[in-house]
């Protein structure tokens, strides 16, 4: 009885593990889509090639594949497309290196390394069937 409540228990954590990150890229990318010309200005501001294309395509991603995460479909592809997308946000968002004496770097530096965890997060969750 014991061994089935902690086999119960971890696929509990498991579960609400993957709907808080799916979650995690829902959110936002329904806000690129609703605060688009706000977020349109960050991404130019970046230099990211074809940025009203590219801002499209990531809030797409985001939304499409944290929801499939939540309801635990497509985890393997989601996780993947997720990795793809938080890398690209990380070189071209939270590019702290471009920010030598600015204040905003620190900031940035810390987003970079928080957007490395939710990585690492993605790519064990890739790894599930």
């Amino acid at each position: 009885m014991i061994y089935s409540r902690s086999f119960d228990l971890t696929k509990n954590l498991f579960v609400i593990g993957r709907v808080l990150i799916g979650v995690y890229f829902l959110l936002p990318g329904l806000a690129k889509i609703l605060l688009f010309s706000d977020n349109l200005s960050v991404v130019i501001s970046k230099e990211v090639p074809l940025p009203s294309f590219s801002l499209s395509l990531i809030a797409v991603t985001q939304i499409v594949c944290g929801i499939w995460i939540i309801f635990g479909k497509n985890i393997k592809v989601s996780s993947i497309s997720l990795v793809i997308t938080t890398l690209l946000i990380n070189f071209y968002i939270h590019d702290f290196w471009n920010l030598k004496g600015s204040p905003d770097q620190g900031h940035e530096i810390q987003n970079f390394v928080k957007n490395l965890g939710i990585l690492a997060g993605l790519l064990i969750l890739s790894k599930e069937k």
